[in-house]
This record gives C-alpha cells, structure tokens and sequence, in this order.
C-alpha cells in the first residue's frame, strides 16, 4: 500500500533520466526504482564503448545476476527503459534531435551518477567529465518542461583536505569558469593546482559542487555525497558487487594470499555503506528535494541542499573490526583459487613497510618470475606488485585517515519518512548490524569477484590447510636463516675482537 505523499506515490507514473547507469550504484539505483516504484519509463544515457552500441551494452548488463529477482516480480520491466545514445562529455551530450526532445518533454526527475572515479586520471579529462559534464547536463535540465526533481551523486571525500566534513559548501583553489579558461590556455599545473587534494576524483567533485550551489538555472536541485560504497546489504541480494573498488580489492588481494602487507591504520575508522542502503538514500533524497520544493516554490531561490551518508557518525567500524570480521570467515570458508595462504600485516611506519613489501612481495614474486622464466614462460609477478603498490599508494589517505563528518540532513529525511517508506527505503545506520553485513561481504566476494561457488569448499579447505603448513614452514625457515645470519655475524666479531686481544698482548710483551 502506497502512503499519500510517499516516496512510491511521488514516482508513481513519472518519467526518470539516469546518468551513469552502467556503473555500480547506476545499475543498484535503476534495479531498486523499477522493482519498487511504479514508474512510467526510465531514460538511460549510455555511450558506445569496446565495440559496443548503447543497446548492445545494456542488453548484456540486463542479463546480469542482479536483476534476477527484478525479472522474476516484473518480467516485462525492460518495457520501460530507454536507451538514449549520449555522452556527457559532449556539449549537447551528443544527443539526437528526436531524442533531446523526447527527454525535454517527459522528463520529470534527473539522477546524475556519471563521473570518472580513477583517482589518478588526468585533470584535464576528470574536468570534461565531472565538472564540465555536469554543466552540460544542468543546462539541458533548465529546459526540461516538467522538471520536479535534479539530483547530484558527489562524494563525502570532495573536501577531504579538511578533519572535519559537514553538509555545506567549502571554497575551492579555482571556479569551474576558472578551471576552464586555464584548460583553454593550455595552462594546468596538476600539483599546483590540486593544492592539498589528493587525487583529480575529489579535487573536481569539490569544484562541482561550488559550481551547483550557485544554482543559476534555479533548479529544484540537491546535492549527494556517499562515502565509501560496499556491497548491497539484502537488496536483491545480500552481499552483491561486481568490481574491486575500494576495499573489495584490499579483501579479495588478502584472501587469495596475493596481498600480505599494506599501509593501512588499523585503529582508523573506515566509513563504508552498503550499496542498496546509498541507492535507498538517493531515491529519498530525491523525494525530499521534490517535496521541499513545491512547499517553497520554484521562483525563490534557494542553494541546494547537502546530504552526506556516511556510517561513522552513527555506527563506527575501525579496519581492525572490518578485516578480523573478514577473517573470522575466512577460516572457515577460504577461496579455492588462493595462491597463498592468506594474511595481511598492516603498517604505518613507511620504513618498517618497505622492509616488509621486499620480505612479502618482492622475494616471493621474484622466485616465480624465475620459475617462469625457467619454464619458458614470461615473467609477471614483479610487474603485478608494482602495480597493486602503486594503486595502494593512491588510496593511502584513506585507510591511514579518518574524518568527522555531519549528516544532520540525512538523519532529519530518515525521520521524515513514513513508517512504510522506511520499510520500503531503509537507509538509517544506527545500530548497524555489521557482523551479518561483513558476512555477507565476504561470501559476495568468493562469489561474485572470485567466482566460486560453496560446492567447493572441502575442497578449499583441504587446499587450505596445506597452504597453512607450507606458510608455517616458511616462516620458520626465514627465522632459522636470519639467526644463522646473526650467530655468523656474532661469531665473525668475536674471532675479531679475540684476534685484536692476541695481537694487543703480544705488542705489550714485546
């Protein structure tokens, strides 16, 4: 039953644009509004890419395991979406006549989920997609004839220079004019520019930001910032993902025995939601931003609201919680495609760290490339090491800090909601059950990253066990060799200091 001013009863026949559909939360988001919303028709923007057409990508992404129960409630669900042929990064967003028409027609609510996440990419290219992109899509808004409802997917970190992260605007080095006049002149310093930001990802989304609040196209607008995206809780499944972003690629490196040290401060709180809880979110954000503005009306002006969804205000999870959590099921359910019995040693000392990425990754990898290259085979381990130290590196500020953030707008919609909306779109973190969660995580890694199914696991744990013993033989092994060194030094500087005794007596008699 649908509540009278409730989330399902607001969409109810209403006609969706999605930016980013075919990213992770992009597909969560599209899943959750066509399972539990009686829209009219959602309109997906999707470029061709690999070969492929926008259809023919969607096509397969439909196909995918998180849609199973969306095709068993609704079969016919494809009926209503569109597929529009377009690219953000293009000043019309490279759509067809017919199609620019269709959206500025029917379009009632704009989720925009599109950006480029690498945290090393070019500054030029992170400004065409996220800043210069957004504009692009803004513009096409303020044309949009029965527009209710723009909400824009940011994240908790764009100002992660600061300790402290609440649900306003904070000054940028440059505007988004400024940045783009540079980008003209062939004049971006990236490490001057950036300043105190880490990466291009959180350094453009922070300009982006400054560049909606000014809100000139006066759009019922709202601004989204989720921190750290895991796996769904319980929608459509528990334990869902599909790429290793993040801390999946921390787990998944340490369960297959690849990943044996990292940088990471244990006692750090990490601030990781769950992915159909952030959809759920957006969607009530969306909801609220609709309602806010046909009590206000759309000719007073008014900056767009800031909603950060995080979990450390309201339930704190420490990486040494998260990974012992992980361990524990570890135990007794471990991949079949380990390739080392696995361990993580965590580091903050950078000294101590490359002393144990020589010990733990760099001797080890270099066997096996010589093995390879005795067999004839090109070596690989080195290069894969390098990498995944490299991309490490990248995220070091994130699992080496924490952040106080507020999220006093999120807590006030979450009360806001009716009992059935809460039911029906529960997003709210306190008390938060991350045992169950954490479960779920490791279990949708060995089955969606790793690809294994729990048929295997005797044969697992057998493979297991003798990975144990052979890990145990080598850290004994490394202890013996190691004191043999210092006995043979010991011995080494006592025959000398016995030798300078001799020949210190034998100059005294004479």
């Amino acid at each position: 039953m649908e509540t009278a001013g409730g989330i399902a009863e607001t969409f109810r026949n209403g006609t969706f644009l999605v930016t980013g559909s075919t990213g992770f939360l992009g597909k969560i988001l599209v899943e959750k509004l066509l399972r539990s919303c009686n829209v009219k028709n959602i309109a997906i923007l999707v470029r061709s890419k690999k070969g492929l057409d926008p259809s023919q990508r969607v096509a397969d992404i439909y196909k995918q395991a998180l849609f199973e129960r969306l095709r068993n409630e609704k079969p016919d669900f494809m009926d209503k979406i569109k597929v529009i042929h377009g690219n953000i990064e293009e000043e019309s967003l490279g759509l067809s006549t017919a199609d620019r028409n269709w959206i500025l027609e029917n379009v009632n609510f704009v989720f925009h989920c599109a950006a480029t996440v690498k945290f090393d990419e070019a500054l030029e290219l992170a400004t065409k997609i996220n800043i210069q992109g957004t504009n692009n899509l803004l513009t096409l808004a303020a044309q949009m004839k029965n527009l209710k409802g723009f909400v824009h997917v940011s994240t908790a970190y764009s100002h992660c220079p600061r300790n402290e992260i609440r649900e306003q605007y904070y000054p940028t080095p440059v505007s988004a004019k400024e940045l783009k006049n540079l980008m003209r002149k062939d004049d971006l310093s990236e490490s001057k520019m950036l300043e105190n930001w880490p990466n291009t990802y959180t350094f453009t989304k922070a300009i982006t930001e400054n560049m909606i609040s000014t809100n000139e196209n006066r759009l019922p607008i709202s601004i989204f910032r989720p921190s750290i995206i895991g796996c769904t809780k319980s929608e459509p499944e528990p334990g869902w993902l599909e790429n290793m972003n993040g801390p999946t690629g921390i787990l998944t490196g340490a369960m297959v025995g690849f990943l044996r040290t990292m940088n990471i401060d244990t006692d750090k709180v990490t601030d990781i939601i769950p992915a159909d809880y952030t959809a759920n979110a957006l969607i009530s954000v969306m909801w609220d931003t609709v309602k806010r503005h046909e009590d206000c009306g759309y000719t007073k002006y008014e900056q767009p609201k800031i909603y950060n969804y995080v979990s450390s205000a309201d339930s704190p999870l420490t990486w040494n919680e998260y990974i012992g959590g992980i361990t524990e099921h570890y135990n007794v359910s471990p991949p079949l495609r380990s390739m080392w019995y696995g361990f993580l040693v965590a580091y903050t000392n950078l000294w101590i760290g490359m002393v144990l990425k020589f010990l733990l990754h760099r001797i080890p990898a270099a066997f096996v490339d010589f093995l390879l290259i005795i067999s004839g085979k090109s070596p690989k381990m080195l290069k894969m090491y390098a990498k995944t130290e490299y991309m490490t590196g990248i995220i070091k500020l994130f699992i080496t800090s924490q952040w106080k953030f507020d999220n006093s707008n999120s807590v006030k919609l979450l009360s806001s909601l009716s009992i059935e909306d809460r039911d029906q779109f529960e997003f709210g973190m306190v008390n938060f059950d991350w045992k169950s969660y954490i479960k779920s995580y490791y279990y949708g890694i060995r089955k969606h990253i790793l690809k294994e199914e729990m048929s295997n696991l005797d044969k697992a744990l057998s493979k297991n066990r003798k990975l144990y013993w052979l890990h145990k033989l080598c850290v004994v092994l490394f202890f013996y060799f190691i004191l043999q060194l210092c006995w043979t030094c010991i011995k080494y500087i006592s025959m000398g200091t016995q030798q300078n005794l001799v020949s210190h007596f034998y100059q005294i008699a004479q």
